[in-house]
């Protein structure tokens, strides 16, 4: 993996993950994906219990049923350490191309059946009476792993116009019981997000453990409303089938429920245990994708426009091909529809000190995640915290704490038709 962090186009050449010369909106001369084949090592997650089992089989240490958060946690932040970063772009000119690469989708599409799979191998060896108590939260835990990024693959599949990748993006939320998501995400935070009124954007001041039930509560709320919204327009019920959540937590009803009935009763308290620690991967990852900023209001009242500045991104290569380059999430909200592979590095986007994986750890601990972050939120707004978004109880404490605004010159990015780097837009 280390010479896909070294980004570029070096050693670009004709063959398979290269652009094809000359044409319309294709590359000048020739150009290669160096991380074509990296992608594939985001199914690693979706086989961590098959691997648990297999590493607690060859050495009978219980301890790795724990192994998912241990590569989570643990391994990955290291990772993205050592290999390093990549903020090497596509050309403009390759963009429509790589989109239409099919092999990238079969990357996301693949991960659904190994999810499954590896849920029936957890309830096959939770209904198993083989292990004991300590090892069945341990893989309830490493299947939170799955669980979770899997709503990330989720996410990549519903942002598209294709019904099949809708459908498929609400089988993939069933296991974390969240499929509200696929409604208040696309149709909620991508409208409100940098806002205070946005449950998935943390606020300067606010810790995860403050944020998670807020976001939690708020999102649940806001989905219902924006589908009584649509239901409305349609002249349907709320408690129609074409209520999008309904049907979605359905699939959840079902799922759950055939697996207890296969597998006994004894299966569902670990299937609650790995939703909620799996959903709860997603929230600390809202957490720290928009924390402290805030879209300044035009003369009219409404927010301005999402722009590069409202999004904290990584070019960690490691996070980045766990998660599908979804820490490149200025280019994200800017086209929501952009599949993943096609996603671009802002220079003016605003830059977290690690990858994903090691600032989910951060934010677990309070005090280090403000040490970390609070100075990068003072230093993007040159000073003036009245241009960011505070959490209310601790509004107060927070300006106190690091004075009034400093007069310096504008944030940096506040263009809101910001340039990605190595490209014209």
């Amino acid at each position: 993996m280390a010479s896909i962090a070294s980004g570029g186009n070096a050693g670009m050449g004709a063959g398979e993950g290269a652009a094809p010369a000359g044409g319309a909106e294709l590359a000048e001369g020739s150009w290669r994906d160096h991380k074509r084949y990296a992608w594939l090592l985001g199914l690693i997650v979706p086989t961590l219990p098959f691997l648990a089992w297999g590493l607690v089989e060859l050495t009978g240490l219980g301890i790795f049923w724990f192994y998912g958060p241990f590569l989570v946690f643990g391994i990955f932040p290291v990772l993205d350490l050592v290999v390093g970063m990549d903020a090497a772009n596509p050309p403009d000119s390759v963009i429509k191309w790589l989109e239409q690469d099919r092999y990238y989708r079969w990357c996301t599409y693949a991960y659904i059946p190994i999810q499954y799979a590896g849920l029936l191998l957890a309830c096959w060896l939770w209904s198993s009476g083989k292990l004991s108590t300590i090892d069945d939260i341990g893989l309830a835990l490493t299947m939170a792993m799955v669980s979770g990024v899997a709503i990330n693959t989720a996410h990549e599949l519903g942002h598209k116009r294709a019904s099949n990748e809708r459908w498929l993006s609400k089988v993939a939320l069933a296991q974390s019981a969240y499929g509200h998501f696929f409604i208040e995400h696309n149709r909620g935070h991508h409208v409100r997000v940098a806002t205070p009124e946005d449950p998935a954007s943390s606020r300067l001041g606010e810790s995860f453990w403050e944020f998670l039930p807020r976001t939690v509560s708020g999102s649940l709320k806001s989905a219902w409303e924006l589908e009584c919204v649509r239901l409305d327009r349609m002249g349907s019920s709320h408690w129609s089938p074409r209520n999008d959540i309904l049907n979605a937590w359905a699939m959840t009803v079902v799922l759950f429920g055939a697996l207890c009935a296969i597998f006994g009763i004894v299966v569902l308290p670990y299937l609650l245990i790995q939703a909620v620690f799996g959903f709860s991967l997603l929230e600390v990852v809202n957490y720290l994708e928009h924390y402290g900023l805030l879209r300044g209001k035009r003369e009219d009242g409404r927010f301005e426009r999402t722009a590069p500045e409202h999004s904290w991104n990584s070019n960690n290569v490691a996070s980045n091909v766990l998660l599908y380059h979804l820490q490149r999430h200025s280019d994200h909200h800017a086209n929501p529809m952009r599949r993943y592979q096609a996603l671009r590095h802002y220079e003016q986007a605003p830059q977290l000190p690690t990858g994903y994986a090691g600032m989910i750890v951060t934010a677990a601990f309070p005090p280090l995640w403000r040490r970390v972050m609070d100075h990068r939120v003072l230093e993007h707004y040159a000073g003036d915290l009245e241009r960011a978004n505070i959490h209310p109880r601790t509004r107060r404490r927070v300006l106190a704490r690091y004075g009034p605004p400093a007069g310096g010159p504008p944030a940096t990015g506040a263009s809101a038709t910001a340039t990605p780097a190595g490209g014209s837009r």
